[in-house]
């Protein structure tokens, strides 16, 4: 696990509980993802280093209008014990958090060309099933696949690709 989820892990926990306390999950969720990008931004991510830039004016930097005292709070934290620059990561977390309470599977389709949407509710439909859950779909196009697809959905990856099927041929031949 890297340094930075580690630092990032308890300040997401932090902040989905107070988000659920509050029943606002979406509304942390849409602020926490706008100061993410604002800090992943180079530009942005020098200034917040700046020693002369005040904790109250890195708050108003990466605060969105409407997103609540708590949240101002919450990054003033984050201001104090320098972890701005966790943002894109604490935002990750949270994600992940969020996902799961609301019982939510992400799943990220990569084909090597764009598929139909009717296809992608078949395979939307069979991974709802498969985890028992709701399933949140992307997709990504990847050439060098060749054919087939490969499901990403947090722990679990089926390789359905050609490349993948060739891959496995050519391991078990070597062996």
């Amino acid at each position: 696990m890297s340094q930075a989820l580690t630092l990032a892990r308890p300040y997401a926990r932090a902040a989905f509980s107070m988000a659920q306390d509050e029943n606002a999950l979406a509304k942390w969720s849409d602020a926490l993802g706008f100061a993410a990008q604002v800090a992943a931004d180079p530009r942005a991510a020098m200034l917040l280093l700046n020693p002369q830039l005040t904790h109250a004016e890195a708050v108003s930097l990466l605060s969105v209008d409407g997103a609540g005292e708590s949240f101002s709070r919450f990054l003033a934290l984050l201001a104090e014990n320098r972890r701005l620059a966790q943002l894109p990561e604490i935002s990750g977390l949270y994600e992940e958090l969020k996902a799961e309470a609301e019982r939510v599977v992400k799943a990220t389709v990569t084909s090597a060309a764009e598929l139909p949407a009717g296809e992608l509710d078949v395979l939307k439909a069979a991974l709802k099933k498969r985890f028992g859950r709701e399933v949140e779909l992307s997709t990504a196009i990847d050439a060098s696949l060749i054919g087939g697809a490969v499901i990403d959905a947090g722990d679990v990856v089926i390789d359905g690709s050609l490349k993948g099927k060739l891959s496995r041929l050519q391991a078990a031949l070597a062996n």
